[in-house]
């Protein structure tokens, strides 16, 4: 019996999987550490670089805006169109991960990146950087969910999954904080073109050490899985239609009542009914099949993170503009003040891979929502010339501890709750809840903002900050509630529901004296 342990780790003598060990050892699928030290760069970069060319676009958009003369009404595009790429089709990229496999997906998604990054940098005229935008937006669109399927497939639940999982997280608002710091660099260094080619070659980087150390899944049996086209065909459009009316009305020549945003508006309410409808009464493969609301409270917990998504999305938007142009810091100087915002980040992800599996996954989340509130609530109150220390610092450091605990603990409790041919769909939804959480309350601040204005630019600030406390707030009244235990070493969902069927089949055999498998094949046989 030592023998046959050895030869088979994480086995126990019981023939049982021994998942305390399982949940701490390196995945079988790496040869080596430093198979899964490259596939960890990979999957970390990835992730860096979607916040990279999120963040530091606001910091070159004004000699942007100088350069390319784009028109006033059109000055938001840019910035807005990537992200709203992003979150419209992640869910039907997340179908094909689950199709195809996570090598595909993901390096696609990689390469296709690149190519639109560096073209961006040689944009002639506003169009053409919006259109670059746009196509970028196809790329964190692919690899994201393809990321996600990675992680959760390879990895088991327990501590070194959690610990992962944590630093994916963590490299979100490292990337933020980079991107800010290179589009601080080239604006006032360089030229604003240096930011995208920087970029391109980082994502080359990435996307050569993802090729070479990604597992290549393409030829795994796995479930069948078929594209939900007419699914596509109305989720896509809809949600597009919809964030653009909320995004575009406040710089429509008469807001809401000007009639291209009406009809965008109704046009995509339109879409999305059509959607329920075929979801749930026509397609026989849905792209969010029931399976996925399986587990308890996920509902409610989807409706928590799209608020909690959103808070963090107008943190960072509103207070990158509000130390820049109320405060009157430069952009190497607002830069600086972010690192406690990355700094924390590295830090939390570091403790939290090693103390997840201790601690109830409900704790962790309202801790997080409290923070996501504090953060919102620091900038409301802040006063004309603030001390940096009693503001901006501890609101750094919430907004970190807001984000990514909560990207952690939801990440874990999805991926562990779901099935591995739908890790892929698993990944798209998650990250489809963050990019429309940011786009939807990114574009209802912009009406506010837009709607205060004559309060002057401090006072329209601060009711953004307001509006995005009210939200962080709305987290508080379901996390408590939500019962989502720690993160510990336990069985995959194949294995839970393998032993299940066992059960049941002993059973059977003490009930009828054979195994319902010999009935049903002598079944099939007459």
């Amino acid at each position: 019996m030592a023998e046959d342990e050895e030869r088979v780790p994480g086995i126990g003598s019981d023939g049982m999987p021994d998942v305390e060990k399982l949940g701490r050892q390196r995945p079988a699928t790496f040869a080596s550490l430093w198979a899964e030290v490259g596939f960890g760069v990979a999957l970390l970069g990835s992730m860096l670089l979607a916040e990279f060319f999120v963040s530091g676009f606001h910091i070159i958009l004004p000699p942007l805006v100088k350069e390319l003369d784009i028109p006033a009404a059109s000055q938001t595009w840019p910035s807005s169109v990537f992200s709203l790429i992003t979150g419209a089709f992640l869910l039907p990229m997340g179908r094909i991960g689950d199709k195809y496999g996570g090598y595909v997906l993901f390096n696609a998604g990689l390469l296709w990146f690149f190519l639109w990054c560096l073209i961006a940098g040689f944009s002639k005229n506003y169009m053409m950087l919006i259109m670059c935008r746009a196509m970028q937006g196809f790329g964190p669109a692919a690899y994201l969910p393809g990321g996600v399927m990675l992680l959760g497939k390879i990895y088991r639940p327990g501590p070194r999954k959690n610990l992962i999982f944590a630093l994916y997280g963590a490299f979100a608002p490292l990337g933020f904080f980079l991107g800010i710091l290179m589009g601080g660099l080239s604006a006032e260094f360089l030229n604003w073109r240096w930011y995208f080619w920087i970029g391109a070659i980082t994502v080359g980087v990435v996307s050569v050490v993802s090729l070479l150390t990604i597992p290549f899944d393409f030829r795994e049996k796995r479930v069948a899985v078929d594209m939900d086209w007419w699914g596509i065909a109305t989720v896509v459009p809809g949600l597009l239609l919809i964030v653009y009316a909320i995004t575009d009305s406040s710089h429509a020549p008469e807001g809401w009542k000007t009639p291209y945003i009406i009809v965008t508006l109704i046009l995509g309410v339109l879409f999305l009914v059509g959607a329920w409808y075929v979801e749930t009464r026509v397609s026989a493969n849905p792209m969010l099949p029931a399976d996925l609301f399986l587990p308890r409270y996920m509902t409610r917990l989807m409706v928590a993170l799209f608020m909690g998504y959103g808070t963090f999305g107008l943190f960072l938007f509103y207070s990158t503009f509000y130390i820049e142009l109320v405060l009157d810091q430069s952009p190497l100087t607002t830069a600086i003040w972010y690192i406690p915002l990355f700094a924390g980040g590295i830090l939390i992800a570091t403790v939290g891979g090693f103390t997840l599996h201790l601690l109830p996954g409900r704790l962790l989340l309202v801790i997080s929502a409290v923070a996501n509130l504090t953060c919102m609530l620091l900038f409301a109150i802040i006063p004309e010339n603030p001390n940096y220390w009693a503001y901006v610092f501890p609101s750094m450091l919430c907004a970190t501890m807001g984000i990514d605990i909560t990207y952690t603990v939801s990440n874990v409790f999805i991926t562990t709750n779901l099935p591995s041919h739908l890790q892929g769909l698993a990944g798209a939804v998650i990250n489809s809840v963050l990019f429309l959480g940011i786009s939807f309350w990114l574009g209802i601040a912009d009406i506010a903002v837009g709607e205060t204005s004559h309060l002057g630019q401090r006072q329209s600030y601060k009711v953004a900050f307001w509006l995005a406390v009210g939200v962080a707030a709305v987290p508080l009244l379901l996390l408590p509630f939500l019962k989502i235990g720690s993160a510990k070493s336990d069985l995959t969902v194949e294995e839970r529901q393998r032993l299940e069927a066992e059960a049941q089949s002993t059973e059977e055999v003490a009930e009828t004296g054979e195994p319902a498998r010999q009935q049903d094949a002598e079944k099939r046989a007459e």
